[in-house]
């Protein structure tokens, strides 16, 4: 028979799978032929393999070309590696032509566009998969579901899309997503073998979970410091759906959760959130309960901190909500568990998607409820603000560049803001104090008002101290703006009108401004568009000092840590220095002022002794196995994205053989260095600092060197006559209950609380800062202030906390505690950091230390 008789009878009779065994699989993502499924599409069943990317996508094409008017695809962004990001818009025939019409209709419903809004509209379902890119079951459920979204003979998929349009993301995190599955389809054996010991159940070093950068995706919501999180909120923005949901994975012995969520939440998750978690909850019982499937819900997954995709999306009006399958990067395709059942990839895909058309049923069926309460949410928000604060205000003396970022991220999240256009005395909460004082508004002032669609954000973000019903919460309890930007703020209890225009902000200032050849610029030393400004000079070869002492220069006070960039040392930049010098400060965001004398009226002079060259640091960090894959990458990402300054990464597997003489720098970040760091290689390490090298410890790293030989840093030693002391006067107070261990264990954990670090700014570590800095603390240190010879640069004292969960235990060990410092080992310094100032790069206040640590400490 020829090809094209074949051809011809295999359409004919519709025997589509016979054809891809001829010829492997479907090459093309138009709409000729039929609408494939997974299996014909891909070529092997769903489940029998994990999928990359880049052939889901091609699954994904396929389908939305199958789909002319109900389909629209939608790329968004990229990643870091350059993969796309995309999603699926579906909505019924009769709707996919006012698509946009929903759409800022939906905006109007939120008060965030004018115009008249209704309700007569189809409610927006927001389905979020892969996140995670090691729990990538989500990226093979998601190709069954848009298949039933597309699929004309499924009449109850159809019939829920005449009452809401979805909104499908098919994978979040590329990047995660592809690095665990090549490493899977690398190693996995012929047949899958369900064994935990097996080599496809050990994901290895750093794992699948994060992006490029290893940053948690999920934890980044509200703080959008990822490429991937910044395109994303982008598109959401625009769209605002009054339902989220976020696919997730759990351990492989773990069955299914779904909504309700765990206490806490949040004060102001709404009465009708709450009850629509228990709607969502029902449709999905009914689905798991119908295939006899195992769940749990109103455990462990709490809704309480804005950086989830539940919780974001909860505080911008939406019913927000996570599943958690079982299974995850040890998952792999076939898992024994401990229950002698085998967990299989293709029982995964299952759960996610059954939970996925009860969420679009939920929606469709309850969408005339969902968009009423959808548009009282935003209603009451610009009306009734609730929370004991309506109005937010951000002193206009703060760091310019710090208060540009700071109203860049409103500007991100809708956040309405305006500017104080007179002087006003009131009385406001004083985030700086942490009491409620006198308060004096001044012009152009930053002013956040909580009459606006999303006040309930605003109160979420800034709230100093947020109420906390239950102590087992799953992440950080505090992370008010004002103290993670290090900024001064006020919360006012009453409302204050804006009316003021943006300040503007020159670049370049001063007498010798507009002169051809200023005697020298002069930078103040603040925030991390300062260090931006640094490292672009350095790497431009400009030569720059930093004062190490207070002056006077043409009638401005200049602090510690200035930069001084003169004429004199930079000659053989000739006519391009001042524009090497003006444009780099313009493109960091930094102010310098153009002077026309070396003489100080008041301190030292620009050429004094005080006046320190900066080297241009050839700077390492170490990555590998025993570090802390998430703590590395917060350093990979402060150098490559934020500064732009080049960074070696040094393998774990190859760090005692590498010659440390050819950097300046050493960062080691938080991680178990037993195995890394011998008896014979922390020789070799301090042999390298004495020698002039420069060591910076976080954390972890910190507790490593902390009582080893040579390193000033010392844990706090248990007291034993204490403990005997207690022991005597209770005998029975080790008698614990075994259900009261969850509580126990919370009596000595620190959930990233802020505590008020007491600085010594006289040490370049803590140039730039006040006599205070805020810092979220995540353990409780337990570290003795350092001995002679160390410099103690921030410590916590007695009664330092601010906000947060601290255990009463964790507490005790909270006061009186070494923080910061740095010690001269040799010609060379240690860094100790007890504290990531790094995390998760949202706590911009911490970022200038770390740059201080890099740049100007032992130069």
């Amino acid at each position: 028979m020829r090809t094209s008789v074949l051809f011809a009878s295999l359409r004919a009779s519709s025997c589509w799978l016979l054809l891809l065994s001829l010829t492997g699989r479907a090459q093309t993502t138009d709409a000729t032929g039929p609408l494939l499924t997974p299996d014909q599409f891909l070529g092997y069943k769903l489940g029998s393999q994990f999928t990359p990317h880049a052939e889901m996508l091609r699954y994904v094409a396929h389908v939305v070309a199958h789909s002319p008017g109900r389909m629209k695809l939608v790329r968004y962004g990229k990643t870091y590696e350059n993969r796309p990001l995309e999603v699926v818009q579906v909505a019924s025939a009769g709707t996919f032509g006012q698509l946009d019409d929903v759409r800022h209709n939906n905006l109007r419903l939120a008060g965030l566009e004018s115009g008249p809004a209704q309700r007569q509209q189809p409610a927006v379902c927001w389905l979020s998969y892969n996140v995670h890119g090691n729990e990538a079951v989500s990226s093979e459920a998601v190709m069954q579901v848009l298949y039933d979204l597309a699929n004309p003979q499924d009449q109850q998929m159809q019939d829920w899309l005449k009452n809401t349009v979805v909104i499908v993301d098919p994978c979040i995190n590329p990047d995660g997503h592809d690095r665990y599955v090549n490493w899977y389809n690398r190693v996995r054996n012929l047949s899958p073998n369900a064994e935990p010991d097996a080599w496809e159940h050990r994901e290895p070093w750093p794992g699948g979970r994060s992006n490029h950068y290893y940053f948690d995706l999920n934890r980044d919501w509200a703080w959008q410091t990822q490429q991937e999180t910044r395109q994303r909120i982008a598109l959401y923005s625009q769209w605002l759906p009054e339902v989220h949901a976020d696919f997730h994975e759990m351990g492989p012995n773990n069955t299914y959760y779904f909504s309700p969520a765990a206490k806490p939440y949040h004060a102001d998750i709404t009465p009708w959130q709450r009850q629509f978690q228990g709607i969502l909850g029902d449709y999905n019982k009914v689905a798991f309960d119908k295939n006899n499937w195992l769940y749990f819900t109103r455990e462990i997954y709490d809704l309480y901190a804005p950086t989830y995709g539940d919780t974001w999306p909860s505080f911008n009006g939406a019913i927000g909500m996570t599943y958690e399958q079982g299974g995850g990067g040890a998952g792999g395709l076939a898992y024994a568990r401990l229950d002698g059942d085998t967990l299989t990839l293709a029982q995964r895909i299952a759960h996610h998607h059954a939970a996925s058309r009860a969420t679009i049923q939920a929606t469709a069926e309850r969408h005339d409820d969902l968009l009423r309460e959808f548009q009282r949410y935003f209603a009451t928000a610009r009306t009734k603000p609730q929370g004991e604060y309506k109005t937010y205000v951000l002193a206009a003396g703060n760091d310019p560049g710090q208060l540009r970022t700071f109203t860049q991220y409103l500007d991100r999240n809708q956040i309405q803001y305006g500017f104080a256009s007179k002087r006003t005395k009131t009385r406001g909460y004083n985030y700086t104090t942490g009491k409620t004082d006198n308060v004096q508004i001044e012009p152009r002032d930053v002013v956040i008002s909580m009459y606006q669609p999303k006040s309930t954000l605003v109160k979420v973000l800034f709230e100093p101290k947020p109420q906390l019903e239950d102590s087992l919460t799953y992440d950080i309890t505090s992370w008010a703006l004002p103290y993670a930007f290090n900024l001064r703020a006020y919360a006012l209890p009453g409302r204050l009108d804006a009316s003021g225009n943006a300040p503007t902000q020159a670049m370049v200032k001063g007498s010798a401004a507009t002169a051809d050849r200023p005697y020298a610029y002069l930078a103040r030393w603040n925030s991390l568009q300062d260090i931006r400004f640094l490292s672009r000079l350095l790497q431009q070869k400009v030569k720059v000092r930093y004062a190490e002492k207070a002056f006077e220069s043409e009638g401005q006070p200049y602090a510690p840590g200035t930069l001084i960039i003169t004429r004199a040392s930079n000659e053989g930049l000739g006519a391009r220095f001042d524009q090497l010098v003006r444009a780099q400060a313009d493109s960091a965001g930094t102010v310098v002022t153009a002077v026309k004398s070396g003489f100080s009226a008041t301190g030292r002079d620009l050429g004094s002794g005080t006046v320190h060259f900066v080297k241009q640091p050839n700077v390492a960090v170490v990555a590998g196995p025993g570090v802390d894959a998430t703590a590395f990458g917060e350093v990979w990402h402060f150098f490559e994205q934020q500064l732009g300054y080049p960074l070696t990464v040094l393998g774990t597997d190859y760090l005692s053989r590498v010659s440390m003489q050819k950097y300046d720098v050493l960062i080691l970040p938080n991680g178990s260095y037993g195995d890394i760091y011998t008896d014979r290689n922390l020789e070799s390490l301090k042999a390298w600092v004495r020698d002039g090298g420069r060591l910076i410890a976080l954390e972890g790293a910190a507790r490593f060197l902390a009582n080893k030989k040579d390193f000033l840093l010392k844990t706090k030693a248990a007291d034993s006559v204490a403990i005997r002391k207690a022991n005597q006067q209770n005998p029975y107070r080790l008698l614990r209950r075994y259900a009261d261990s969850e509580r126990e264990e919370a009596e000595e954990a620190v959930q990233g609380s802020v505590y008020r670090v007491q600085l010594d700014n006289t040490h370049p570590l803590a140039f730039g800062y006040g006599s205070t800095y805020f810092a979220l603390i995540r353990n409780p240190l337990g570290f003795r202030f350092l001995d002679k010879g160390g410099w103690n640069v921030g410590v916590i004292k007695k009664d330092s906390y601010s906000a947060g969960f601290a255990g009463s235990k964790a507490r005790k060990e909270l006061t009186d505690t070494f923080v910061v410092g740095a010690q001269d080992l040799g010609r060379g310094s240690v860094v100790y950091l007890g504290d990531n100032p790094l995390f998760r790069a949202f706590w911009q206040g911490g970022k200038l230390m770390f740059g201080n640590a890099v740049f100007l400490v032992g130069q």
